[in-house]
Order: structure tokens, then C-alpha cells, then sequence
């Protein structure tokens, strides 16, 4: 990629990574049995809240850091689709004055798909280790 891209791919894995781990920490700070209870309030298997904020918290700090940033921004994509398909699709794009709209949830999931099918290697620690194994293959 040229330098204007990777810039750019490097400000949404950064924001993208601040916005899940903040989200993550929030779902262990509400307790987690708490979270499960509103999973099965959907008719999700209460062990998926377990799953999600894992999900989030670990896939946050890993985005940031640039380790995994396709997997990691895939199983966030995933993430997301099952928030606007299972939540959010009943209120809208912009919500119905009761609860959010899956706006947001969509542009989340666009900056997951983005990174998860090109990447962000700027200042990321994946390539330190790219690095690493090329040189030892020269050598």
C-alpha cells in the first residue's frame, strides 16, 4: 500500500481497537452475568456474552498493537453483524426514540471489513515479526 493508505488503514485499526476495547471493559465492568442475562433475553445462549467480551477486549488492545489485524478485525466484523441483526435491525438505521440505530454498529462493521481484507501494517507489531522471519530466512 502506499503511505497515504497505510496512514489511513492505521487511524481506523487504532480507533477501531480504542472503540472495542473501551466496549469490552464496559461489558466486565457490568458483570458479565449481567451481560449474559441480556444475551438470553434475546434468545442467545448466555455464554456468548463471555465470548463477545473476550472478544472485544482482547481484539481491541490486539488492533491497537497491530497484532492479527485481519482475524482479529473479521471476528469484530462478525461481532457486529450479529448486534445489527439481533438487536439493533428492529430500531432502524437511526433508532425509534427507544434505543440506538445500528448507524454506528454499520460504520464499525465497514472499518472491520476494510481492515479485515487489506490490513494495517504501519506501526504495527505484526511486522516486526514479518521482519524477523524473512531475515532468518536469508540467513
Amino acid at each position: 500500500m502506499t503511505k497515504q493508505y497505510e496512514v489511513g488503514a492505521l487511524i481506523l485499526r487504532v480507533v477501531l481497537g480504542i472503540t472495542f476495547l473501551i466496549h469490552g471493559a464496559s461489558k466486565f465492568q457490568m458483570g458479565l452475568g449481567n451481560v449474559a442475562g441480556f444475551f438470553e433475553s434475546l434468545g442467545l445462549p448466555g455464554f456468548m456474552a463471555y465470548l463477545v467480551a473476550v472478544i472485544e477486549l482482547v481484539g481491541g488492545a490486539l488492533l491497537i498493537l497491530g497484532i492479527g489485524t485481519r482475524i482479529v478485525s473479521i471476528l469484530l466484523g462478525v461481532v457486529m453483524l450479529g448486534a445489527i441483526l439481533k438487536v439493533k435491525i428492529a430500531g432502524g438505521f437511526m433508532g425509534d426514540g427507544k434505543g440506538a440505530g445500528y448507524e454506528l454498529d454499520l460504520a464499525l462493521l465497514a472499518i472491520a471489513a476494510y481492515l479485515g481484507l487489506t490490513g494495517s501494517s504501519l506501526y504495527a507489531v505484526d511486522r516486526l515479526w514479518k521482519r524477523t522471519d524473512s531475515a532468518a530466512a536469508q540467513g
